[in-house]
Parts: C-alpha cells; sequence; structure tokens
C-alpha cells in the first residue's frame, strides 16, 4: 500500500488495510477507541493478529502521551506505547487510524491513531532499528526510542507507577530520517517558535543611543513660557 491509498483509509476513518473489513467505535475521556482488524497489523514491538483490539490512552491526567492497546474484552494488556502528537487540518467525525507503509513481508504498521472530532492524534514511537525500517520504506521520519526499551512497550502492566513505564517516560526520544540518520525529533516533528513581525512602519526597537534629554528640555522651556504667561495675565488683572 503506498501513502496515498493510507491517506484515503485514514479519510474515510477505517482502521483497515487493503481487503480488510472491519469498524471502529470510541468513548470519551481516555479516548477509548475499538478497532477490528481482518489482517496482522504492526504496533511497536510485536504484531498483533486478526481480530478487535481497544486503543486507549492511559489512566492519567499528566500523561497524555502514552497509549495502551487491550484485548477487546480488555483483560489482556497487549503493551504501553510512548506516542508524539501527530496534527491533521480537519478533524474526522470517525476514529481513524493511519499505517506506514510496509517493508517486504511484514504487516502495515500502526502509524498514528485520531480520536473522533481532535485534530492532534497519537503517532506511535518505535524502537530505533525498526523506526529506522520504516523511515527508509516512507521515505518519511520516524520517531524512534532507544532499543533497549523496547521490551518495555510489551512487559507493562496497566498501572502508571510501574517502574519500567517511568522509564519509558524519560526516554531520550530521536528521530529516524529516510537517509538513516538519527536526529533531535524537534528538528522533524515540533514547529520552532518564531518571533512575531514588528508592525509594518514602526521600528521594532528604539535605538540605544537615543536620549531623554531633548523632551525634557523642550517641556522645560513650556513650562516657562506657561508661567511668563500667567503672570502677564495677573499683572493686567491687577491694572
Amino acid at each position: 500500500m503506498n501513502l496515498r491509498n493510507a491517506a484515503l483509509l485514514s479519510a474515510f476513518g477505517l482502521g483497515l488495510i487493503p481487503g480488510m473489513i472491519g469498524h471502529a467505535a470510541a468513548d470519551e475521556w481516555d479516548q477509548k477507541t475499538i478497532f477490528t482488524f481482518s489482517g496482522p497489523v504492526e504496533i511497536p514491538g510485536q504484531v498483533l493478529s486478526a481480530g478487535t483490539y481497544v486503543f486507549k490512552l492511559a489512566d492519567s491526567s499528566s500523561d497524555r502521551n502514552i497509549v495502551q492497546v487491550f484485548s477487546k474484552d480488555e483483560r489482556h494488556l497487549y503493551g504501553t506505547f510512548l506516542s508524539i502528537s501527530d496534527e491533521r487540518i480537519h478533524p474526522a467525525g470517525k476514529p481513524i487510524i493511519t499505517f506506514d507503509e510496509r517493508t517486504a513481508g511484514s504487516p502495515e504498521a500502526v502509524k498514528a491513531w485520531f480520536y473522533p472530532g481532535e485534530n492532534l492524534g497519537h503517532e506511535f514511537v518505535y524502537p530505533k532499528p525498526r523506526a529506522a525500517a520504516l523511515a527508509k520504506a516512507n521515505n518519511t521520519p520516524v520517531p524512534s526510542m532507544p532499543a533497549a526499551l523496547a521490551a518495555n512497550t510489551t512487559k507493562s502492566p496497566a498501572p502508571m507507577s510501574a517502574p519500567h513505564i517511568q522509564a519509558m517516560r524519560q526516554a531520550p526520544l530521536k528521530a529516524q530520517t529516510p537517509a538513516q540518520e538519527e536526529v533531535e525529533i524537534a528538528e522533524v516533528f515540533v514547529a520552532q517558535d518564531v518571533p512575531p513581525p514588528a508592525p509594518v512602519g514602526l521600528p521594532a526597537k528604539l535605538p540605544t543611543t537615543a536620549s531623554d534629554l531633548p523632551l525634557i528640555a523642550i517641556a522645560g522651556f513650556l513650562l516657562l513660557g506657561v508661567g511668563g504667561a500667567m503672570r502677564l495675565i495677573l499683572r493686567g488683572n491687577r491694572a
């Protein structure tokens, strides 16, 4: 599947790959979303077989970038994953899941998941070796984490206080480029702050050599003039 097909699938809100039949449903606070796949799909560190799965944010008000994937009945946790923000110009009315193009012989890899009505979604962070392969195959940067933390994604239980989840929170995230280079994640995924332009026709800043002495002198002359005028008026009234 090429990138155009992936975009089309996303636009229709189907968590599917070619030839798949499925559906998606969503919930509120934790953005619980149910996806049904009729073929295998890849998530960081493992491959999910055909079936129904629950995607949702971990139960935490401060960690909105940690995604968990459960079985349909939510009794089995397949993994806890780091994500970064992904953005759509126009929010969709249905759940959306997008895929990276696969390497030869591999299932489609989940790229990002969007909750209905949200223009900010959750882009999965892959272990470095896999992120590098996906970046090369898709000709686009892929967020990555150290390969040593890959096991944490599949062994982490639901409680957010688990030490390995804390280690994932503190993981130094990078980005793998199509040229097989590792760069800072902010270089390709986070817009840099740009100061607003100065108003047209006005200098952005007054010259530092400017002095207030001319203004003080002018004010002094004006006050002397007003004082002289008042004395003349008073003399005229006395006469």
